[in-house]
């Protein structure tokens, strides 16, 4: 498997693993916000999905400037991926309801009939990710060495870019 396959693969399954996502949008004033989303249990194929109301901030923003980040994180595993890409506003009953869990009913009270809902699809262009060593005495030993030696790479951790 070539290097970029072998990195689409670790992107993958990074976003797989993931329990929690910031999506940053630009506002009409170029100032950039962040906020949480929920990741939805569906299977990383280059897009990533969450729900919104039609009428929301990100809608807007998204509709004015498509081009988004979305960080995405695995603190109990030490794994980060930043994905860049561009964003859409979507109205699609079947991927909705495809996607759906019972938690978001904590946003969206009506479920799939709340008024408003929606979908923002991302299609990630590029990704960068951090997969640290598990093991924190891994993680302290490779740091004081780093440190010791005045070299980041000592840190025992994986760090690439990879075009989606």
């Amino acid at each position: 498997m070539s290097d970029d396959q072998d990195g689409r693969r670790t992107v993958i399954e990074l976003v797989e693993r993931a329990d929690s996502a910031m999506l940053t949008t630009m506002t009409a004033d170029g100032d950039h916000v962040s906020r949480p989303m929920a990741v939805q249990e569906a299977e990383f194929d280059g897009d990533l999905w969450f729900f919104t109301y039609d009428d929301s901030a990100k809608a807007t923003q998204i509709a004015q400037h498509p081009k988004v980040n979305v960080a995405i994180a695995n603190e109990k595993k030490s794994e980060w991926v930043s994905i860049a890409g561009s964003a859409e506003v979507v109205h699609d009953r079947a991927k909705a309801e495809e996607l759906w869990a019972k938690p978001l009913e904590a946003w969206f009270p009506d479920g799939l009939d709340t008024d408003g809902l929606a979908l923002i699809k991302v299609h990630a262009d590029s990704a960068e990710y951090w997969d640290a060593a598990t093991s924190k005495v891994r993680q302290l030993i490779g740091m004081a060495r780093a440190i010791r030696n005045d070299d980041p790479d000592e840190f025992p951790a994986e760090n690439r870019t990879v075009d989606l």
